[in-house]
């Protein structure tokens, strides 16, 4: 069904609808190993995604992915139980510690995998895959390719599922989710190139749509992280989790908030105030740089606000020390961008830095399989809540659980396929001529507000209410702006152009989602009267196990209202103990 600006509603035309046995909404790391998982068992696989895959938000992944290998001399203790722990720590003991033994059992036969795909790690002098130390870790347990490890590792996989025949829907925009008798059956989703409305029918239908982190003034994301997944499945009524642990990566570039990996601290950059004072001593006196980074990213932030910040807000990252040999080798894009973004040389002069959102913990509640509580609906990668990070993640062990989970989750589909029936097409056909219908309606709202302040508005009231620090009052008049902002969304139109490209369209869509998806991260926070982890409240500075050892359960009535309930976290491998570095 194309979608005509000035066309009236109608249900004559004929929608088109594509045919497949999984459909994978999302192109980056997740997305492309569950679909050369399944592919590789014969199964029709097709992958959706409003970019090319290349340009997935994986591709910017930078330090590493975490493994114990035991490669060099200094990890020949290293164990998947030492990476287990570590993890479990690091969430601030909020982690599923089934999904973290999982997670850390598979790690190196991941890495290995990809490697023999043709990922191209750095090397150690012996030969073997080179691993640094990051943030909250016992052992230096992440392995790299320079400071570009996502990048090549999702060249690598795109390589392969490209060969295997994965059919690609590049530059679709997926709508809705299309239920039918209690189960996914399939989605609807905007063509971009074109203009027009199409169905998927599909027996399993996975997201892996990455995060959300544009909802943020300042963020690491790439313009394409707006939540799109969590708010398919949020109004499918599939239930989200833990969505008030939000990660601030401690160094983003100032100005810009490009990510500095943290694996310039692994190589022994270190963190200096406006005095020259290296401050993490007074926050980590143990870890220092390499705490994790809801300690670090606090530490930052504390400095600015105490006044040992630089103007403008920034502290100094300097790796002058480093030499210009091991930049080059090591961190040659962080050198790079410093350049170009910046117009500082790394080698000679320290660069500013400031936190700025980086990941989100929470998202749709999985088990460790990947299943929703949505027949036929599964998630993996950064939209999923496995809970494998809990209240903070560690550096190195998001690209790990995308390839992990992307794995297993498809291992789940092709087990549970046979029992999956979507029906007949007439139910994504309906889909399609009531979402088409929808789309139309909203070029004949008139001007009404403008959704670009909309967006504005959203990412300063999130940044200032619901940022590194937070505090009851402040998150209950964050909560207000932001049905304000619900509400203008139902009067804001999208201005009359043509069907092609219509990237106005495609905004307002975003933001959108984006609106709900905040409704969701400011409730789910102004329940937890707690610290704990990326979650650090002035009115409740202390964890709270007794009350708050649980995780948030976020649900939609019937009405759309949403409800935050708790489910426990599974304990059982490591005992709930004071968190301190």
């Amino acid at each position: 069904m194309t979608v005509q600006p000035d066309a009236p509603p109608s249900t004559a035309v004929i929608p088109v609808i594509h045919r497949h046995e999984l459909i994978i909404i999302g192109g980056g790391l997740a997305g492309l190993r569950a679909a050369y998982e399944a592919v590789s068992s014969g199964i029709n696989v097709a992958v959706i995604s409003k970019v090319h895959p290349l340009r997935s938000h994986s591709v910017a992944a930078q330090g590493g992915i975490n493994a114990a290998l035991g490669n060099a001399d200094t990890t020949t203790h290293d164990s998947w139980e030492a990476h287990a722990f570590d993890t479990v720590k690091g969430s601030d003991y909020l982690a599923d510690q089934d999904a973290v033994a999982t997670m850390c059992r598979e790690a190196p036969a991941a890495v290995v995998e990809l490697e023999h795909m043709g990922t191209v790690f750095s090397r150690d002098d012996a030969g073997h895959i080179a691993q640094r130390p990051f943030g909250g870790a016992g052992y230096p347990r992440t392995c790299y390719a320079a400071d570009r490890t996502g990048h090549n590792l999702l060249h690598t996989l795109y390589q392969q599922v490209t060969v295997k025949g994965v059919t690609f829907y590049e530059e679709y925009f997926v709508t809705s989710l299309v239920t039918a008798g209690g189960a996914c059956a399939g989605c609807t989703a905007l063509c971009i190139q074109d203009g027009t409305i199409v169905g998927f029918l599909a027996k399993a239908t996975l997201l892996a749509t990455g995060g959300f982190g544009r909802i943020y003034e300042r963020s690491t994301n790439a313009l394409i992280n707006t939540g799109d997944g969590l708010h398919l499945a949020l109004e499918a009524a599939a239930p989200l989790k833990d969505m008030e642990f939000v990660q601030f990566h401690p160094t983003s570039l100032y100005g810009t908030n490009i990510l500095i990996t943290e694996g310039a601290r692994g190589e022994g950059a270190v963190l200096l105030n406006k005095n020259g004072e290296r401050f993490m001593k007074n926050y980590a006196p143990g870890a220092m740089e390499l705490a994790p980074r809801d300690v670090v990213a606090r530490a930052i932030e504390t400095e600015i606000r105490e006044g040992r910040g630089f103007p403008g807000g920034f502290v100094h990252l300097d790796l002058t020390s480093l030499g210009e040999p091991l930049i080059n080798d090591r961190l040659p894009g962080i050198r790079q961008i410093a350049i170009d973004f910046a117009g500082i040389d790394p080698v000679t002069t320290p660069v500013p830095v400031q936190p700025a959102q980086h990941y989100s913990m929470g998202g749709i509640d999985v088990d460790v399989s990947g299943r929703t509580p949505l027949p036929g609906l599964f998630a993996a990668g950064e939209c999923a809540c496995v809970s494998v990070h809990g209240a903070n993640r560690l550096g190195g062990n998001s690209l790990l659980d995308t390839l992990v989970f992307g794995k297993i989750t498809a291992e789940t589909i092709i087990g549970d396929l046979p029992d999956l029936d979507p029906g007949g097409a007439s139910v994504i056909e309906k889909a399609v001529v009531e979402e088409g219908n929808r789309i139309i309606s909203l070029f004949h709202r008139g001007s009404g507000d403008n959704m670009y302040q909309i967006r504005d508005t959203l990412k300063k009231t999130m940044m200032d209410h619901f940022g590194v620090y937070r505090d009851g009052p402040s998150m209950d008049a964050g909560l207000i702006e932001i049905l304000s902002l619900r509400d203008r969304c139902q009067q804001a139109g999208v201005p009359l152009m043509q069907t092609p490209y219509n990237l106005p369209l495609v905004h307002f869509l975003e933001i959108t989602g984006m609106v709900r998806i905040a409704e969701t991260v400011a409730r789910c926070a102004i329940a937890r009267n707690e610290s704990r982890g990326s979650h650090a409240r002035k009115d409740y500075p202390l964890r709270d196990d007794d009350h708050f050892l649980h995780h948030s359960l976020l649900v939609p009535d019937g009405d759309g209202t949403l409800k935050v309930r708790t489910s426990p976290v599974s304990l059982g491998m490591f005992p709930v103990k004071e968190r301190v570095y």
